[in-house]
């Protein structure tokens, strides 16, 4: 109940005053679990592309966002789960696989921070090794965003892929890993022109 609220609160707020634009929509899975990669431009971006989609979409977030009782409740009301950044947090990699066995979808944002535009160096291993080993169909989505008010804001859902490895079960050193996140990004700013 207070997701469709909220949801309709912000589809109005966007809609009126940031003029979005929504391009392949036609592109988001209906059903099953899909890992929903983005590039994060604003702290808008969650709620940007949670309410242009029928389904929900449960973001990885920082932990220091839900230490606020208010911002935390509407934010894990909205289906986000915390992340602690800068250590190995195998209980959120847990979440996001469980998550994805339940078939639904995991909102991340690879560069693991806001970042205004490309930059190569804000990258995670931990997007292509998630991508990699659930297997799930990776939805790109590219947001291009203006901090003017009543300015146009542009979503780009792009074309699901899988991320498969070239062996099973073979470790991937950690610089692979980014090597193959910088494709996922590269993939999410080329639907923006970037």
């Amino acid at each position: 109940m207070l997701y469709n609220i909220a949801k309709f609160i912000l589809y109005l707020f966007f809609v009126i005053f940031r003029r979005v634009k929504i391009e392949g929509k036609e592109n988001i899975p209906q059903e099953g679990p899909v890992l929903l990669f983005a590039n994060h431009p604003s702290a808008w971006d969650m709620l940007l592309i949670a309410v242009f989609m029928k389904r929900r979409v449960h973001y990885m977030a920082k932990a220091e966002l839900f230490k606020n009782p208010i911002l935390g409740f509407i934010i894990r009301s909205l289906g986000a789960f915390p992340i602690s950044r800068g250590k190995g947090d195998v209980g959120s990699v847990k979440t996001v696989f469980r998550l994805l066995e339940e078939g639904k979808i995991v909102g991340i944002f690879p560069e693991g921070t806001r970042t205004p535009k490309k930059d190569p160096n804000k990258r995670k291993a931990g997007a292509a090794m998630m991508a990699l080993h659930s297997k799930a169909p990776v939805l790109p989505v590219g947001v291009e965003w203006n901090n003017k008010i009543f300015s146009k804001v542009r979503v780009v859902f792009g074309e699901p892929f899988l991320m498969l490895p070239k062996e099973e079960d073979k470790h991937i050193p950690r610089e692979e890993l980014l090597v193959l996140t910088n494709e996922i990004l590269n993939k999410i700013y080329a639907l923006i022109g970037q």
